[in-house]
């Protein structure tokens, strides 16, 4: 299906893991007066609890559709996220910006993006919208400016409609530079369903509930973030962690 001539609402296509920043990023681009079409990508990560977040947060956006692409990066391994290797936990902060952890997964968003790109072509979306930061995520090569600008070029290059065309397709990353309390802020003013969103590296399922571990790099992030943004964390967590991980101040 391709986009028709007379169409006047800008298309773009938002990467959707059914994380916090993903799910803030897509609704700052609704909030800009785009049309949505959004994308998750099953590449083998640990869990598929985020999948249903993604659905939800997608729904909640009103996007025109909503769609799933597998592709298997288990077969490169290379990440804790799609190999055996363990996720870490309780890291403090300098730990979690120190490097490139083992949670970076080899060319993510340089796949993510790429399929992305390819569905613009095939709905006339020229922006792609993805939630990547640079503060706290300083240690993933492709969460900077510099590869976000050098895809947008690439993008151009590598597409007939860029090519033949003229179209210059455009990487949205709305958050880059913000801090997670500027993300939390941001998304409760959007009015994004948080509580939906799935952000733990290894959430456990209990009684049939996906819960955030509380104790990866992700999960602390995120409850820092709330916390900095003095917000309710509707986040539901392991109870190993104790009561109050899920309401009232825990970020």
């Amino acid at each position: 299906m391709t986009r028709t001539a007379d169409a006047v609402t800008p298309l773009a296509v938002a990467l959707l893991s059914g994380g916090l920043d993903s799910a803030v990023a897509a609704a700052s681009v609704v909030a800009d007066g785009r049309d949505l079409h959004t994308l998750a990508i099953d590449y083998g990560q640990r869990c598929h609890a985020e999948f249903h977040a993604a659905h939800a947060v997608s729904a909640s956006l009103g996007a025109l559709t909503h769609r799933v692409v597998r592709v298997d990066l288990r077969a490169l391994g290379g990440s804790a996220l799609t190999s055996d290797v363990a996720v870490p936990k309780g890291r403090n902060d300098h730990e979690i910006g120190a490097g490139v952890p083992v949670t970076y997964v080899p060319a993510r968003n340089t796949v993510l993006l790429s399929i992305a790109l390819g569905l613009a072509e095939v709905v006339g979306a020229e922006e792609l919208v993805i939630g990547a930061n640079a503060l706290d995520y300083s240690g993933y090569p492709d969460c900077r400016g510099p590869y976000l600008r050098a895809f947008e070029e690439l993008a151009q290059l590598a597409t007939a409609a860029g090519t033949e065309r003229g179209v210059r397709f455009r990487v949205r990353a709305p958050l880059l530079d913000m801090s997670k309390a500027d993300i939390v802020r941001h998304g409760l003013a959007l009015g994004v369903p948080l509580s939906a969103t799935m952000s733990c590296y290894d959430p456990l399922e209990q009684s049939g509930e996906w819960l955030h571990c509380g104790e990866c790099d992700s999960c602390a992030l995120r409850r820092r973030g709330f916390r900095e943004a003095a917000a309710e964390d509707p986040t539901r967590y392991a109870p190993e962690l104790g009561a109050g991980h899920g309401a009232g101040g825990a970020g």
